[in-house]
């Protein structure tokens, strides 16, 4: 079926076409990339019931050019080619007059095609192309920022590049255990080698969502990258690909079941990565680093979710990937409407945007209620499938996802209060409501999250459940309301439990921005997140100290092996030679009593033979 091409290699045709445009043409450029996500978005559409393959020969040796569309496949595609049409529209009026504009279309394109590529691809070696090819254009949209963004594109390259490494390994490994590279067609058991090469195609399905430890570079990002790059990569694509791929793995290409400790590995990952990023996004004082750290730990309830190996959680899991893309591009696009009407998304100067810019504000509201996990919201009901499969699997893992929500809801009680509420300052008092170019993705994208929340049947019966399919759901539903009453009582505790802690810290801090400074500067907390603000606790840090003292070692080693041969070696040899000279002083006489001396030796030696 030569149409599943279409979504790889249009979006990349257009990017070129954009590219080689002259700079003065930029309506012409706008106009490109634009009929790009459209006619992307339409073949999307089109494909999204299919189920069809497209395979022609390739590089040989079993790696073949594969491509296969079904429900799955061809529901990210979808959503992908939803976003993308998204944030283009709103980069119309935001990338308007940056001087990058020109490359920022080109990247998001070709970001595009190799997204679908990598999605519809059923070889692990096509995947991977179209997976590396991804790293470059990560790379180009950080670094088409401001003056520090090569610095952070450069980080981000390290460590996704690393992850990466070990997702080859793992997909080497896999094709020797399986005997094909077809995904499909693999079908492997978790023994010791199944095993390892399981964690290697993980760690490369987690970095790319974004999931501690390798999630470090995404809050340099926001600050330095062009912000409709943060909600088209780590907001959306990025979750949309890892966790679509490590549902991949653990679903259809190993047998991982809930007495793994492959199945206790992912959920602890998913714990941690839920409560550390969002004790750091407590903290922040900038609308979109606050976002950012949000986008990691987001990610923890989808892997804690597919984790738990049981229906509830895998949905739960699966249907908070897509509710995380909608409500989290649309909280980062709210931030860029923010940044470019104010000039700024430091939280200390802002405040009282909410009547100047009130469909952003909404837009807000909708999306972090949406992600604090409010009824009747899509966020709540993804959620609450997720606390179900941990409860199942252990309290502790459930308790840990609660306290994270708590977390989540009382840091955009702080945001939305800082940014939007209370005394608009002085440089402020001029701001206008963006245009509608930024306005209507926003809009949008909140519309359907209200959507997703109130007729959640529509998302889970068309995209999500027919994943695991009628046989392993065992004919039970999950849309509708949760039918654990118990789980819901305690989210609603939590929720009014967050609102009481904020306006308990608003009072003590006397603004919204200080509203949760009590438990930042807590006497057990406190020395912690200074630790954590210095970068003592990032990998990337961590890894850079190590390889500079490595690297010193070596150099001391390196010095000391000259020191050997140019110094030590050639000062024996002076002393030497100039003990050497005594014994040939030039006369007759002393070279034949050395002579006579080692024929007697000789003859001695010979003698006792």
């Amino acid at each position: 079926m030569k149409l599943l091409l279409l979504p790889v290699l249009l979006p990349v045709v257009f990017a070129l076409a954009a590219l080689v445009t002259p700079a003065a043409w930029r309506r012409a450029r706008e106009a490109l990339s634009i009929l790009a996500v459209a006619i992307n978005l339409a073949c999307a559409i089109a494909l999204f019931k299919a189920d069809a393959v497209f395979q022609m020969p390739w590089l040989g040796f079993g790696m073949e050019f594969k491509l296969r569309i079904y429900q799955f496949s061809g529901f990210i595609l979808l959503a992908a080619a939803f976003f993308a049409a998204c944030v283009c529209v709103y980069s119309l009026s935001f990338m308007r007059e940056k001087p990058a504009h020109k490359q920022f279309y080109s990247y998001l394109l070709i970001t595009l095609g190799l997204t679908s590529g990598a999605v519809l691809a059923d070889n692990l070696i096509l995947m991977l192309f179209f997976w590396e090819g991804l790293l470059l254009t990560l790379f180009g949209m950080i670094a088409i920022g401001n003056k520090s963004a090569f610095k952070t594109a450069t980080k981000a390259f390290i460590i996704v590049g690393i992850s990466d490494l070990c997702l080859m390994a793992g997909i080497g490994l896999t094709g020797y255990l399986a005997g094909t590279l077809n995904i499909s067609q693999i079908s492997l058991p978790i023994t010791k080698l199944g095993g390892i090469a399981f964690i290697l195609l993980m760690i490369g399905a987690i970095a790319k969502a974004g999931a501690m430890p390798f999630h470090s570079w995404i809050p340099d990002a926001a600050n330095d990258a062009p912000l409709p790059f943060m909600a088209f990569l780590p907001a959306s694509l990025e979750k949309l690909l890892g966790i679509y791929f490590l549902a991949r793995i653990s679903l259809d290409m190993f047998k991982l079941n809930p007495a793994s400790s492959l199945s206790m590995l992912l959920m602890v990952i998913g714990c941690v990565t839920i409560l550390l990023a969002v004790m750091m996004a407590l903290i922040q004082k900038d609308y979109k680093r606050l976002l950012s750290y949000h986008a990691i730990s987001q990610v923890g309830y989808m892997i804690l979710g597919i984790g738990t190996c049981v229906p509830a959680g895998i949905i739960g899991g699966l249907f908070h990937m897509i509710n995380h893309a909608l409500y989290k591009s649309c909280l980062f696009l709210t931030g860029g409407s923010v940044e470019k009407q104010a000039g700024t998304t430091n939280l200390e100067k802002l405040g009282g945007l909410g009547l100047k810019m009130p469909v952003t504000f909404i837009c807000f509201i909708i999306a972090a209620a949406s992600i604090s996990g409010v009824p009747p919201f899509n966020g709540f009901f993804s959620k609450e499938l997720v606390y179900d499969g941990a409860l199942e699997r252990g309290v502790i893992f459930y308790l840990a996802a609660l306290v994270g929500s708590f977390l989540t809801a009382a840091s955009f009680l702080k945001l939305g209060h800082a940014a939007f509420l209370g005394k608009i300052s002085s440089e402020n008092n001029n701001v206008k409501e963006s245009s509608w170019p930024m306005l209507a993705p926003m809009v949008t994208i909140a519309g359907v999250c209200v959507l997703f929340g109130l007729y959640n049947r529509l998302p889970l019966e068309t995209l999500i459940q027919p994943v695991l399919g009628a046989e392993k759901l065992g004919g039970h539903v999950f849309y509708g309301m949760p039918s654990n009453v118990m789980l819901i009582v305690m989210t609603i505790v939590v929720l009014i439990a967050a609102l009481i802690n904020h306006v308990i810290g608003v009072k003590i801090g006397g603004s919204g921005l200080k509203a949760v400074d009590h438990i930042h500067y807590s006497p057990v907390l406190i020395g912690v997140y200074d630790r954590a603000e210095k970068r003592m606790f990032d990998p990337y840090d961590i890894g850079l100290k190590l390889a500079v003292a490595g690297s010193q070692a070596l150099w001391r080693v390196d010095r000391a092996i000259d020191w050997v041969y140019d110094g030590l070696i050639v000062k024996v040899a002076h002393f030497s030679s100039l003990r050497l000279r005594q014994f040939q002083s030039g006369y007759y006489a002393v070279y034949v009593f050395w002579a006579i001396l080692a024929s007697v030796a000789a003859v001695i030696f010979l003698l006792k033979q």
